[in-house]
């Protein structure tokens, strides 16, 4: 029934390009045979490798349960050799991270910081929180990440710096960015929330800009239930990290033997995790590579069944520029309107599978009322009304997936 409807869809539209009407590898055993109709997928279930318990217990046996432990080094000095960080922190979550990114920056009240409109709120507070007037640049019109050449027209003689998003693990035109900072004498933090093991031209994302933030929330590739990185690309800001981390002391030099004593010298806060926390996400860690491998395998698989929607015009796909190698965080359709989005989203609810719209644009949010400036972000309202994700998680089975593909084409075609 779906093939001979797609091959009477493809015939209207008269699109026998490359023979898309009758190949058999595009009507493929995916969508021809239907898994079970009871088999439920969630939208996303924590990896756990094995190790993750053995790791804690190691942890309680030694009696070390606060932060800056073994465990701890193990994950800084992880990105720190793999990815050819300056310096990593492990932090309690992104947010955390990104707030040590604002009081780095010395953010003041007044201060400006650019960024997109199209992400999650972590993103804003940390530099609202030190009183900067957050100004909010337009989404890509081919992915949602941060128009770059929207930039340099909000740059005010009070901007102090640019955040970018690297939303889905897809890398933003960081030449561009870097270009624009430097001409301008702006600092860039880099979200790489999304992140773990994606890269810009051969170059981790998080590692490009004067400071970059990732996190290990369950929902991301790896994960720790909460957790996060800051990762310090600019020397002049390693110090002074130490200090943040550490509530405001100097614990850190006296750990190291190089002061006699500790006290207060400048602000910080508590953002470092406890030890099992980072047993756990070490666990995780040393499997990065078997995980990635899984998740990309997935990612390619729903690209390859789904693609021919692009053709029908019923979706667009997810867009990966050239110079972007992404990490399977994410697979999402941009569809055609609001209305698509929801009954597709509703009606893949009423079987079973879970799929969910993201961001509400921050511009637009009941926090942010009264103090955007009313330009219009179209792409980013778009992207917000028409963006739908897709399950995906590294112990998806082939049923999941195939139900999950099926579920979709059994929308589009019946209509």
């Amino acid at each position: 029934m779906i093939t001979n409807l797609l091959a009477y869809k493809l015939a209207v539209k008269g699109l026998y390009v490359a023979g898309l009407a009758i190949n058999k590898d595009v009507l493929n055993p995916f969508r021809e045979n239907e898994p079970q109709e009871d088999l439920h997928v969630p939208f996303n279930k924590p990896h756990m490798t094995g190790f993750e318990m053995k790791y804690i217990n190691d942890v309680l046996s030694e009696g070390k349960l606060c932060s800056d432990g073994k465990y701890t080094r193990k994950c800084q000095d992880f990105f720190e050799m793999m990815y050819d960080v300056e310096k990593c922190i492990l932090t309690s979550s992104c947010s955390d991270a990104l707030e040590m990114s604002a009081i780095l920056l010395d953010i003041q009240p007044g201060d400006e910081v650019i960024m997109p409109s199209y992400t999650f709120v972590s993103t804003a507070n940390a530099f609202m929180l030190r009183g900067a007037k957050v100004v909010f640049a337009d989404s890509a019109a081919d992915h949602p990440g941060i128009d770059e050449d929207k930039i340099e027209e909000l740059i005010t003689p009070k901007t102090k710096a640019i955040v970018v998003v690297h939303y889905a693990g897809v890398a933003t035109d960081m030449d561009k960015i870097m270009s624009i900072a430097t001409k301008h004498d702006l600092f860039v933090v880099e979200d790489a929330a999304q992140c773990i093991d994606a890269f810009y031209k051969n170059r981790a994302l998080g590692t490009i800009g004067h400071l970059g933030t990732m996190s290990f929330h369950e929902t991301k590739n790896l994960g720790c239930g909460e957790g996060g990185m800051l990762m310090i690309n600019d020397p002049q800001f390693i110090q002074r990290a130490e200090v943040i981390k550490e509530k405001g002391t100097d614990r850190s030099k006296f750990l190291r033997g190089e002061v006699d004593k500790y006290g207060w010298v400048d602000m910080g806060s508590s953002y470092q995790p406890n030890e099992m926390t980072a047993a756990f996400l070490y666990a995780q860690l040393e499997q990065v590579q078997k995980i990635q491998k899984k998740r990309l395998a997935i990612w390619n698989r729903y690209y390859e069944e789904l693609k021919e929607l692009e053709v029908l015009g019923y979706a667009k796909m997810q867009v990966v520029p050239d110079y972007a190698l992404h990490n399977a965080h994410m697979f999402y359709m941009v569809l055609p309107n609001h209305d698509v989005q929801q009954k597709l989203m509703v009606y893949l609810k009423k079987m079973g599978i879970s799929a969910v719209f993201h961001y509400n644009p921050l511009h637009s949010s009941a926090c942010f009322e009264g103090k955007h400036d009313g330009r219009e972000l179209s792409n980013c309202d778009k992207y917000d009304q028409c963006l739908l994700r897709l399950p995906l998680y590294t112990d998806m089975t082939l049923a999941e997936q195939k139900t999950v593909i099926n579920k979709v084409w059994r929308f589009f075609l019946q209509k």
